[in-house]
């Protein structure tokens, strides 16, 4: 696949994921990402699970380099700030005023390469009262209205995958490509400020939406009951989810497949409204019935309805399944030291051509030697990548 980014230059100095994450996006679509860390132990994700290459380090680390410096040595910092003067972009996710004190905030960065487009990810923002709150994924799905779409009712706990750590990366990612593409124009670097709060709040558009229009506070049943979403067990333990959402073909083909035709004239269901207002009564229905078969036989029922639907698949299934083995999404790459890297490829096609090639996420200072020497012999302001 085309490199889109093959020639912008990061800096990225993140640490577990909104950082690292914004400095993946870039570096899957072909910019050459270098990422400074810690002397000794680098990235806290790395030492997640032991060592220094747990898999949540790998996770958003791939396709980029290490270099470790210690930036009160003078000969570190006087490596970083020749990545500095040929680089494009800054990632940094420290609490706010932590780059400062440490000689590379904004200000400092851009003074020496006014072109440069710094990008600074907090938990809540660089000013405010709560600027120097620590902040992790689960503070800020709750701060955003999120964590109430999502906590089971019948026993409330956070559940679910680190939603706002990722998110804030993908903005981040985003803002830093809007900067770049204006600064071909202008030729000036921008400094983005991107907080947690902001990016689960905008994610969390929909639910703001409802209140603001229809004064309606969402909870975690609302959109299921409205896009008429179900999941079910079947006979063989297998979870499958079908969302009908307004057609009404849908539900026609649903009672089609249940053997329950009768269902069309029940007026608790007969009309959609109803159905919202009777979902629960309805999966009291429905759930027995897909409990009387294994989940390959209903599959195949839906889909020659043309019932929209899934096999819900755990991670050990999704990848097998046969469309996403047409579509590759499983790639992998061998590491010189870790060994066999396996990992889920960039969903993006371009010209046709999905990007079916991954480096591995560095050992701690692997290119450091590489990229000091590259830096010592090129001339100043740019540096070859690897």
């Amino acid at each position: 696949m085309t490199k889109l980014l093959a020639d912008i230059r990061v800096v990225e100095m993140g640490t577990y994921i909104t950082g690292p994450a914004a400095g993946m996006h870039l570096a899957d679509l072909g910019a050459d990402v270098i990422k400074v860390e810690r002397p000794g132990d680098g990235d806290p994700f790395r030492a997640f699970k032991g060592g220094l290459y747990s898999p949540h380090f790998q996770t958003y680390n791939r396709n980029k380099r290490s270099i470790a410096l210690d930036l009160q040595k003078p000969e570190d910092r006087s490596a970083f700030d020749g990545l500095i003067a040929g680089a494009d972009v800054f990632i940094q996710n420290f609490r706010p005023g932590i780059a400062e004190r440490m000689g590379f905030g904004p200000e400092q960065l851009r003074a020496a390469n006014p072109r440069l487009v710094y990008c600074a990810i907090s938990g809540f923002g660089r000013t405010g009262p709560y600027r120097d709150r620590p902040a992790f994924d689960t503070v800020a799905q709750a701060a955003a209205g999120y964590l109430r779409l999502l906590t089971p009712p019948d026993r409330p706990r956070v559940i679910g995958p680190a939603i706002a750590d990722a998110v804030t990366g993908q903005y981040a990612a985003l803002g830093i490509m809007a900067a770049l593409l204006q600064r071909a124009t202008s030729g000036q670097g921008r400094v983005i400020d991107i907080s947690m709060l902001e990016a689960m709040t905008h994610f969390n558009l929909d639910s703001f939406t409802h209140y603001f229009s229809a004064g309606e506070v969402m909870g975690p049943l609302s959109r299921p009951k409205v896009s008429q979403s179900y999941t079910f067990a079947c006979a063989d333990g297998r979870w499958l989810a079908i969302h009908l959402s307004s057609p009404v073909k849908f539900w026609e083909g649903l009672t089609e497949v249940v053997g329950r035709p009768d269902l069309l004239g029940d007026p608790r269901f007969a009309e959609r409204p109803a159905r919202i207002a009777n979902q629960d009564a309805l999966i009291d229905i429905l759930a027995p019935l897909f409990a009387g078969r294994p989940r390959a036989e209903w599959c195949a029922m839906l889909e020659k309805q043309g019932v929209p639907h899934s096999a819900a698949y755990d991670s050990d299934e999704a990848l097998d399944d046969p469309q996403a083995v047409h579509l590759r999404l499983t790639v992998e790459a061998e590491h010189p030291v870790m060994g066999r890297f396996r990992t889920v490829r960039p969903p993006y096609t371009i010209d046709g051509e999905p990007d079916l090639q991954v480096l591995p996420p560095p050992t701690l200072d692997e290119h450091g030697a590489a990229i000091r020497a590259q830096l010592a012999s090129d001339a100043p302001g740019r540096w070859p990548a690897a």
